[in-house]
């Protein structure tokens, strides 16, 4: 208990560092604290910047151009700040803004000697004029970079802090369950118990999801869906965690994240469907002719409304609980700003609400892994499940492997009756 409360103590101290250092700039951004960027962020000790690396159409030819930094790419002069992610702040203006005032400044200038500025010119003085006085260079790690002169960014392949901890935690699952399978493939946990906390814990968690989500879901597909439903499952698990670490960022915050995921279970579940699904989406039998034009499209839109909302559902739940833990604690420096006895007086009672929230945040973070897997699960199990039709589609046909293996996971040795079948977590909670 010693050791959590440490732990929970730390963690709060972290979120109170930039809320802190906002605090003393009078304002506090906590959207723009949880967003993507092209920097890793350790405030208020500074923040790292990342490498920049650009496939670029530039004179006509494709090349690859690479910098240290977002601050090295604009002082190089082949890169202008086009404008933050933050929207129009003080030290944020908008590519439309900037351009303006550095053409109106230079053109003027170079009207007077009777000189016309070329394209690549204008660019270069527009590097220029953004770094010597409308942005601070320091600040170039927050915006969005331009190309100047006659020239376009092919392919951006800047790596952000987001998906920096995507390897983070790719790297720290490869740590843990590398070395568990070795284990595995020496007999240790099959031939012999588990030995040690963390084998102990890996296994409790994977005969879980194959006997409470797979099974019930897939019945005797199992095998060939349990790596999937494994890796989705750890790797959702270990990003949420990650993002509640001091200085730490939660990748699947970023929707781009997790719409990889969502769509890696469509892509599966469209290739395992069986006749018998593509002709319910298709075709679906004992539907009247005249209902099926209507009925169609439904069921064709539906196939993507699903992963749709896996990738929302986890990238909301994640954005939001965050956000409330760096407004909880900034309302402290906000109150303090106004009157130093009311910030003294609400840091009690914000301090307790952010420990439930985190705490709460903890909780989410391993059932929106839960949430996920289990969806997707019953998503390939409805794909991959057989079905007989005769000419009244309404009557019984019997039971099929889904049904049996609900029934099984249930620890009863014949299915459910008719009027009971069921599938996904009904079908476990029956």
């Amino acid at each position: 208990m010693r050791t959590l409360r440490y732990a929970l103590l730390l963690t709060l101290a972290a979120l109170a560092l930039p809320a802190q250092a906002a605090g003393d700039e009078g304002e506090l951004d906590a959207v723009h604290h949880t967003s993507d960027g092209y920097y890793l962020d350790y405030s208020p000790f500074g923040k790292v910047e990342l490498p920049r690396l650009f496939v670029v159409r530039r004179d006509g030819a494709i090349g690859f151009e690479a910098f240290r930094s977002s601050t090295a790419a604009v002082a190089s002069g082949l890169y202008a700040i086009g404008g933050h992610g933050d929207g129009d702040g003080p030290h944020s203006p908008t590519a439309h803004a900037i351009d303006d005032q550095a053409e109106d400044g230079v053109a003027a200038e170079r009207a007077e000697a009777g000189e016309d500025l070329t394209a690549e010119e204008l660019g270069e003085a527009n590097a220029e004029e953004i770094l010597g006085e409308q942005v601070e260079p320091e600040s170039a790690y927050d915006a969005v970079l331009v190309p100047t002169g006659d020239a376009s960014v092919v392919i951006d392949l800047s790596m952000t802090r987001h998906l920096v901890f995507v390897f983070v935690a790719i790297g720290l699952l490869a740590l843990l369950l590398l070395p568990m399978g070795a284990r595995y493939k020496r007999g240790v946990g099959r031939t012999s118990a588990p030995r040690g906390l963390l084998q102990n814990t890996v296994e409790t968690i994977v005969i879980y999801i194959r006997d409470e989500i797979a099974r019930p879901n897939l019945g005797d597909k199992t095998d060939r869906f349990l790596p999937y439903l494994l890796t989705v499952f750890f790797f959702i698990l270990t990003c949420n965690l990650l993002g509640l670490l001091p200085f730490g960022a939660t990748a699947t915050a970023n929707l781009t994240t997790t719409a990889v995921l969502a769509v890696f279970t469509f892509v599966i579940t469209q290739v395992a469907g069986t006749k018998d699904y593509w002709m319910h989406v298709l075709w679906p039998p004992g539907i009247p002719w005249f209902v099926k034009p209507i009925l169609v499209p439904i069921e064709i839109l539906g196939l993507f409304t699903k992963p749709f909302a896996l990738a929302v559902r986890l990238f909301a739940n994640m954005t939001a609980g965050h956000l409330v833990l760096l407004n909880l604690v900034g309302l402290i420096f906000i109150v303090a700003g106004m009157s130093e006895t009311a910030g003294w007086a609400t840091s009690v009672p914000a301090l307790g609400l952010t420990l439930f929230v985190y705490a709460l945040e903890l909780l989410v973070s391993f059932i929106q892994a839960y949430v996920f897997t289990i969806l997707s699960a019953l998503f390939i199990g409805m794909a991959t499940a057989e079905h007989e039709h005769d000419h009244d589609h309404a009557e019984d046909h019997g039971f099929t492997a889904h049904d049996i293996a609900v029934a099984q996971s249930n620890g009863r040795d014949s299915a459910h009756k008719a009027h009971e079948r069921t599938v996904g977590t009904e079908g476990v909670l029956a």
